[in-house]
């Protein structure tokens, strides 16, 4: 199963051959728009963006090793634990492994947005104010705590899928979202967009205004958002980044910035309630701290 891990690994030439089409893209598009009509609204390129994403995965190539060594037991332990073990010889299970894994990083995604402890980790992946290929590799690493995020796969291992078709489908299901991270194609044919993430769609989870703010968290299909109540059209401009941006181009402040913020709240709340809140909360979640009785006493009226 170890050469499933390292999918992400063999494909880095593929990853950098489609980042120079883009740029190549991007650059003679703009090129023709001046000589023509105004170029379309988008960000673009930043070298010190694009040198800090690819930091930021080279680090995490590194970093990720000992990861697997926490996350895959979780589902291994879950898949003793099955009934029955289903034959990866049959067609529909490679189906019912690549569609529950899309379904379960659907679930994993909106988690991530919604729990502090896992955007810590996530909010890595959006704190670039530019959206493009180098973006997609823009991927936390050693933030503690967010291998419990594997969670979401026990089920798939429950109903006997095997545990390495799991994480291959998963690896999949990431693998298809490289090419979403980019500006330079619109919008596709209505059935396509009806049915699968697009370039438009993920261009509007990556926006941090309004009506943008934690919308289209799926991976290949973009159904489960339009079933669950999380799905938003591309109508305006995006802007990238986060709601507060972190202004700086080092990978590994880029990287621990969100998860040192985190232990910072935990560290000054005055309850338990806070410390579980800034833990566990939505992020922008404030603790309450009661006020002094001169501060909440009201007047007395005769």
């Amino acid at each position: 199963m170890e050469w499933i891990g390292n999918i992400g690994l063999y494909a880095i030439p593929a990853f950098l051959l489609l980042l120079g089409i883009e740029v190549v893209g991007d650059r003679l598009e703009r090129r023709r728009a001046d000589a023509k009509t105004p170029a379309r609204q988008r960000v673009g390129f930043g070298l010190r963006d694009t040198l800090a994403s690819l930091s930021v995965y080279g680090l995490g190539r590194i970093a990720k090793m000992g990861e697997h060594f926490i996350s895959v037991p979780i589902v291994l332990l879950a898949a003793t634990l099955a009934p029955v073990t289903l034959s990866a010889s049959e067609w529909w299970v490679w189906l019912l492994a690549i569609v529950g894994a899309d379904l379960a990083y659907y679930a994993e995604h909106r988690m991530n947005h919604r729990v502090r402890l896992f955007w810590a980790a996530h909010s890595v992946h959006h704190s670039s104010q530019h959206f493009n290929m180098s973006t997609a590799v823009r991927l936390p690493w050693l933030i503690p705590g967010r291998f419990l995020s594997s969670v979401v796969y026990i089920p798939l291992a429950l109903t006997g899928v095997p545990v390495w078709l799991i994480f291959l489908s998963q690896a999949i299901v990431l693998l298809y979202q490289y090419p979403l991270h980019t500006e330079l194609i619109g919008k596709l044919p209505r059935p396509v967009e009806y049915v699968f993430n697009t370039p438009s769609h993920h261009r509007v989870h990556h926006g941090a205004n309004n009506p943008y703010l934690d919308k289209n968290y799926g991976g290949i299909l973009i159904v489960w958002d339009r079933w669950f109540n999380s799905y938003a059209d591309e109508t305006e401009t995006v802007r990238y980044g986060l709601t507060k941006n972190i202004d700086t181009h080092n990978p590994i402040k880029v990287n621990f910035h969100e998860f040192a913020a985190m232990v910072r709240d935990i560290w000054r709340a005055g309850t338990w309630r806070g410390r579980i809140g800034y833990l566990v909360g939505p992020p922008g979640w404030t603790e309450k701290r009661p006020v002094d009785d001169e501060q909440s006493a009201q007047p007395v009226v005769a």
